[in-house]
């Protein structure tokens, strides 16, 4: 058997998602992140989040936090979707900084991965509950207008 990579990975874009937050910290190694409103759009999907939705989000002492989200979406069309995932967010000391001064951060200024998983009865988005999906960071805020942007894409 050979060192290599047997098969390999494509993705389609599925949708882009806005989390407004509101952070709450609860000790040193926790904070949960209230999403409050937010909003979905992509080319098959389009909607809005809605309570009761969240992330709990585990800091490590290295700088490395775990998320633990949960988030309800529904859809322009009145359907609901139920989507969970965890993620991997990687930053720095100066990163920290910056967002504590109300930067907003973009894709390529630190690591941050999700992996969403979708459930619903709707017939219509029945499909969502067969794929597993991955997105990536398109913005991040902490102050000011506290929000979460990232890209959902579908692996194949």
């Amino acid at each position: 058997m050979s060192n290599g990579a047997k098969t390999s990975i494509s993705a389609e874009y599925l949708m882009t998602v806005r989390a407004n937050l509101a952070p709450r910290p609860v000790t040193d190694g926790l904070r949960v992140l209230d999403v409050t409103s937010g909003e979905v759009l992509g080319p098959r999907i389009k909607g809005e989040l809605v309570s009761p939705s969240g992330d709990w989000l585990r800091l490590l002492p290295n700088g490395i936090a775990h998320l633990d989200v949960r988030v309800l979406i529904r859809t322009d069309d009145g359907h609901l979707i139920y989507s969970s995932y965890t993620g991997v967010l990687r930053q720095t000391v100066e990163d920290n900084v910056r967002l504590a001064k109300g930067e907003m951060l973009k894709d390529g200024d630190f690591y941050l991965v999700v992996a969403p998983k979708y459930e619903t009865s709707s017939e219509k988005y029945g499909w969502l509950n067969g794929i597993q999906t991955i997105g990536k960071m398109v913005e991040f805020q902490r102050a000011g207008d506290p929000h979460f942007t990232y890209d959902v894409f579908a692996i194949k």
